[in-house]
Parts: C-alpha cells; structure tokens; sequence
C-alpha cells in the first residue's frame, strides 16, 4: 500500500536562541515544505531517493533492514552531526523511530522511498525538520521526541511542520507548548522575505550562543514581550520599533552586528533576522521598490509575506 506525507516549512519571526531557554516565540508555517512517499517494491531492500525542487535526485541510497535495526549512533557532539554524511544522518533517524516504535519496518520487505522538496535546499525552510516529521507520521512516533533523540533544537521547527497557521512556541519545563494564533497584521503586503543567497548552520549558530554569557532572565522576558506585542500589532510603524527592538536585542547577547548594520545600512526599511544570525531568510518592511532595492545588491529571492506564509 502505497504512503503519503507532508510537512510544512517554518521561519522563525521572534525568539530566536532563547526559543531554546524557554522563551516565547512567534513562528510562521510556509507554503513551501516536503513529502514522502512511500511504495512496495520487490525485493528485500529500501530503496532511498531524496529529490530537489527541480525534480533532479540529489541523493539515494540502498538499505538493508538490518542496517536500520542494527545502527549504532556515533556520539552526538555539534562537530560530529556536522560532519555526518547523509546516509548516516538518514540512518540515525529511521533508527530513533524504530527504537521508539519497535513495530516500525516490522515485516518490511521492499520499499521504495521518496522524498520531495517544493524549496532549494539551501533556502533553510527546514529540510531536516519537515524529513523528521514526515519520518515520525510514518513511524507513527512522537516528532519531538525523534528530533531530539537523533538531533536536538527547540523543536519550535518540528510544530510548524504540524501547523497550517502561524503559531506561538515555547520549551516549559523541556515540553512544547504550541498554540495556534492569527496573524494577519494589515501591512503584511510591505513584508518581503530575502534569501541572503548562503546556508547558516543552526548549530553554529546555537553553539556560539551557548558560548556567552548575558542576563538570561531579562532576554527571555524582553523576547516574551515583543513577541505579545508583535502578535497584536496593527500598526507598520510600531511593528518595525519592535523587531528594530529584538535585533539590538538578539545583538548585544551575541556580540554581533545587526545584518542590516553589516549590509544593508542604507535600507529605509526595517530589516530581521529571522533563525540562526548569518544566513537563510531576513524579513524586510518596505514598498515595492524593496524588490528592486535588494535585486540590485545581488538578492533575488524577495518573496511577499502572502506568497511565503500558509
């Protein structure tokens, strides 16, 4: 019998870092995502095929059930993920469902597995995050519990894969809080998402937050109240104080430059930076002449809110 699944895509507008301590944070689900596809095949092997936006396969590979069954994870450090080859990655994962479910590929034979991304790759919309849930629903097992017994992360990723509608998340006491909320302010035409045409590696980025050292309780409150803020916001000039607000923020913890600071100074809008510092997406207020202004400096992916955001 033949299986469906999808996962949505996230970006993250509020908390990011301290969405892992606890904080409050807002969180858009995307039109964009992934699926997996699942069919018999004969044989006695899992067939792997991993496919682009493009429709090219950009990995495959050919398991055993025993290879699944059997795998012996590697100690997880940041360095060791990091260097971690896809099939070894793939393995890890397929392997914290079947430790959770031990039903999971019981009397499996051949499979043909497929996945699809409606993204590139290196957009950062959460390739890994949408794969882990579409794994979990096949798996029938907890996503959270699968992202961090073979990753780690708030998992605020792994709730937008779930969620058709912007949400709240925060960590209470390690467990996900998630509500669905509206967010549908009236300027959301002069809100433009922009690739900064480079992958950041989350884990990087968490690794040299971890690093500093700053007033913790006060950054997870002040990230509480502008995400409340944020959510209510009806107004394009007040809503730009507020995520001007979280970057000199989110700066002066991590001993950084704003990206507007280092690259766009001369930007009449406001600028975000939305997930790990670097890289991936940053959020822009402006007109239309926003698209032009970045398409000058070299950033041609410029998407309005409505064209990214479920």
């Amino acid at each position: 019998m033949k299986k469906h699944y999808y996962s949505n895509g996230k970006l993250l507008v509020t908390g990011e870092y301290a969405v892992l301590d606890g904080a409050l944070s807002l969180a858009l689900p995307t039109k964009y995502g992934q699926s997996l596809n699942i069919s018999p095949k004969e044989g006695e092997y899992i067939v792997w095929k991993s496919y682009t936006h493009t429709k090219e396969i950009w990995f495959e590979t050919i398991f055993e059930l025993a290879d699944i069954i059997h795998y012996v994870p590697v100690s997880r450090t940041s360095s060791t993920i990091a260097k971690a080859s896809v099939r070894e990655t793939l393995l890890r994962i397929l392997n914290a469902a079947y430790q959770l479910n031990s039903n999971f590929l019981n009397n499996t034979k051949g499979l043909l597995v497929e996945t699809h991304l409606n993204f590139p790759r290196d957009w950062g919309l959460g390739s890994s995050s949408t794969l882990i849930n579409n794994i979990a629903q096949w798996a029938q097992v907890d996503a959270f519990k699968l992202l961090w017994d073979s990753f780690a992360g708030s998992g605020y990723d792994i709730a937008c894969a779930q969620h058709k509608t912007p949400i709240l998340y925060h960590l209470k006491k390690d467990i996900p809080v998630v509500e669905a909320v509206r967010f549908d302010p009236p300027f959301k035409n002069q809100l433009y998402f922009i690739h900064l045409n480079q992958k950041q590696n989350s884990r990087d980025g968490i690794a040299q937050y971890r690093e500093k050292e700053f007033n913790l309780p006060h950054l997870i409150s002040t990230v509480n109240e502008i995400t409340k803020n944020l959510l209510k916001c009806q107004d394009l000039k007040e809503f730009n104080s507020l995520i001007d607000k979280h970057e000199r923020l989110i700066a002066d913890n991590l001993q950084m430059e704003t990206v507007k600071a280092k690259q766009f100074p001369d930007f009449p809008g406001s600028i975000k930076s939305l997930g790990a510092w670097g890289g991936d997406f940053i959020l822009a207020t402006g007109t239309k002449e926003t698209l032009n202004y970045f398409n000058k400096k070299g950033f041609k992916t410029v998407i309005p809110y409505s064209e990214m955001i479920l």
